[in-house]
């Protein structure tokens, strides 16, 4: 089944609720999507929102790699059935570029998931059921936090994420009032965004411990990971790495011993969608690395894609995936079902997309 048609276009779309965290501040998304079509008709889409504070992409560079005569030759006429194969491919040629593969890779997994009749997830076996997602709340005053955290448990969320990093004075005060509002109702999760320094960390760890904080992700800057070996194993193991995990190179280098972290969150807008997602996730398991599943402000295209792939690994152990609930307005429908906090997958061809007119 050949590829006869490649479609890429960006979209920029406003978020409801702009929110800020340590390095920058946020009000609208701007995505890359990209369609494949089959000669039977069948389509598959992906998309990508890559950061350039973390990878070095923007959306507007993967725009016009996708629209690029090198993804017309690689994709276009090609067996379907040889999809990954043609990621493969798209790394050689994107180098470096996980928005660019991301687009490409998930679009192909769709694509041939469909073609084949089974979700993605069950082409590489489920290994886990539907797991709780975190819901975020960014850097703001202690009383809109407080209010921010009540709607949200109102709606059937019982995990919170907190963007901290810019105070730490200020990041013990607020989730300590958090966790006496909703400690009893809620798991609360900390992400400081590469905003602390050693003394800092140091500091917000002695004054939270008694809060049970589930996880702590990326506290110091990456290239700084040397600095959390000085730490207690034990904290270590709830800290969780983000900007400093890339890929599978970087993987490689953070599971060696003594571990930096405990977790690796691995999001496909880093490591260029589900092959290298995959690719991270076999380094880490025989290092007993737990894995967390994160997102940039994306479609529920690659929300999805990173659904399935994070329930096809038996040592997932958290997710975030979150991305899409906060867009004023989406290309598709469908890809998962939100209930009571629990993100499943749907049981349907692909990543079970439906575009929207």
């Amino acid at each position: 089944m050949k590829i006869t048609a490649v479609r890429a276009w960006i979209e920029q779309l406003p978020l409801t609720k702009p929110y800020t965290i340590a390095y920058n501040t946020c009000s609208h998304a701007e995505i890359v999507f990209l369609e494949i079509t089959l000669e039977n008709g069948m389509t598959g889409i992906g998309s990508a929102n890559p950061f350039e504070e973390v990878v070095g992409e923007t959306p507007a560079l993967s725009f016009a790699n996708l629209q690029s005569v090198q993804v017309l030759d690689l994709l276009k006429g090609k067996d379907i059935r040889s999809f990954q194969q043609l990621i493969r491919e798209a790394d050689k040629l994107f180098p470096h570029l996980p928005g660019t593969l991301a687009a490409i890779d998930i679009a192909l997994h769709d694509a041939f998931c469909t073609w084949l009749g089974i979700p993605v997830l069950s082409f590489y076996g489920q290994q886990q059921q539907a797991l709780l997602t975190s819901v975020t709340i960014g850097i703001k005053p202690a009383e809109e936090m407080l209010e921010e955290a009540k709607a949200y448990h109102a709606q059937g969320f019982r995990i919170l994420k907190i963007k901290t990093g810019l105070d730490v004075d200020a990041d013990i005060e607020r989730v300590t009032l958090l966790h006496q509002a909703f400690g009893k109702k809620m798991k609360i999760r900390v992400d400081a965004n590469q905003g602390y320094d050693s003394t800092a960390l140091k500091k917000f760890l002695g004054n939270t411990r008694s809060l049970a904080l589930e996880l702590i992700e990326q506290p110091l800057p990456s290239g700084q990971e040397a600095a959390l070996l000085a730490f207690l194993d034990t904290d270590r193991k709830q800290l969780v790495a983000d900007e400093s995990l890339l890929d599978a190179a970087t993987a490689i280098r953070l599971a060696q011993l003594p571990q930096p972290f405990g977790v690796f969150n691995i999001k496909l807008m880093k490591c260029g969608g589900i092959l290298g997602a995959r690719n991270i996730a076999t380094i880490a398991e025989p290092a007993a690395i737990g894995l967390f599943w994160g997102c940039n402000d994306e479609s529920i295209v690659s929300i999805s894609a990173a659904l399935h792939v994070a329930y096809s690994c038996p040592h997932t152990r958290y997710i975030d995936l979150d991305g899409s609930f906060d867009l004023s307005k989406d290309l598709v429908s469908g890809g998962f079902m939100l209930k009571e906090g629990y993100l499943h997958t749907l049981q349907q061809p692909g990543l079970g997309l439906k575009r929207l007119d």
